[in-house]
This record gives structure tokens, C-alpha cells and sequence, in this order.
């Protein structure tokens, strides 16, 4: 995917509007494109936490997996949203396993080298937390509807 492409579509993304133009670049400049196959997992649950995901197309389930019980799908994230935020807080690891349900396309976003980023430019360091953190909100909340739905 070219450059201008790739700027445009963060750029256009709601979880990236407004952002100052100089964190953008270092977004820009952090990111690469992927894509996984029915049945791939993205990341493990425990694994180190190095990336975050914008899914451009496809479905991803985070599921809890453990070795009593078959994967437990705690939400399914489709096209638009944004997937991982254990590469922002110590230790750096995966909580959840990301498995991809359907062909998904997705920009993958080394958070590792913007950490780095963050720790020099506090600026964009607290625009990315602001941002993630009302990821987390929301997610909290459809996920807890899905527990209730689960339960019933």
C-alpha cells in the first residue's frame, strides 16, 4: 500500500482525526500493512505486546483461551475498529488471544517504537492514552453487555 494511501486512511479514521500533524507522521512512519487468514491468530494471550491493529476489513474475535475449556470469545471486532492496547502498559503483554474469523485486512501500528516516541514527546504520549483509554470504556461496556447476553 503507498504512503499517501496509507496517511489518508489514518487520517481519515476517527481514532486518529485531529491528531497534530507531527504525530501522525510518527503513526505514519510506525505502520505496516497485514493480512491474516480464516482460523490465524494475530497474537496470544501472553505473548509479548508489540502492535496495535486498525481492521480494515474482516472480523477478529478476542477470545480467552485455556487449556480446561474451548476459546471463549469475549467480542468480535469488525471492520473500523482498533485492536490491542497491552503495548502501552507494563508488562507489555497479551491479556487475550486475536484470532481472525474471516479474511481480515489490517494496519498494523508498532506501538513498541511509539513508546519510544511517547517517553520523548509526552504530547502525543497523552493523545494516544486519551484515545485508548476511551477504547477501553467502550469495549468494557460491550463487553459487559455480552456477559449479561452470555448469562441469560
Amino acid at each position: 500500500m503507498e504512503t499517501e494511501t496509507l496517511e489518508r486512511i489514518l487520517r481519515e479514521h476517527p481514532f486518529f482525526r485531529e491528531v497534530k500533524e507531527s504525530h501522525l507522521r510518527s503513526i505514519i512512519e510506525s505502520s505496516t500493512v497485514e493480512r491474516f487468514e480464516p482460523g490465524d491468530v494475530i497474537f496470544r494471550e501472553d505473548e509479548p505486546a508489540q502492535t496495535f491493529y486498525l481492521i480494515r476489513s474482516g472480523k477478529v474475535a478476542l477470545q480467552q483461551v485455556s487449556y480446561r475449556i474451548e476459546p471463549f470469545t469475549i467480542i468480535t471486532l469488525n471492520q473500523g475498529d482498533i485492536v490491542g492496547w497491552s503495548w502501552l502498559f507494563p508488562p507489555y503483554r497479551w491479556r487475550l488471544t486475536a484470532k481472525a474469523l474471516e479474511i481480515t485486512r489490517a494496519i498494523a501500528i508498532d506501538g513498541a517504537k511509539l513508546r519510544v516516541r511517547c517517553d520523548e514527546d509526552h504530547d502525543l504520549g497523552y493523545e494516544l492514552m486519551k484515545r485508548f483509554a476511551e477504547i477501553i470504556d467502550h469495549r468494557f461496556d460491550a463487553v459487559s453487555e455480552h456477559l449479561v447476553e452470555v448469562g441469560q
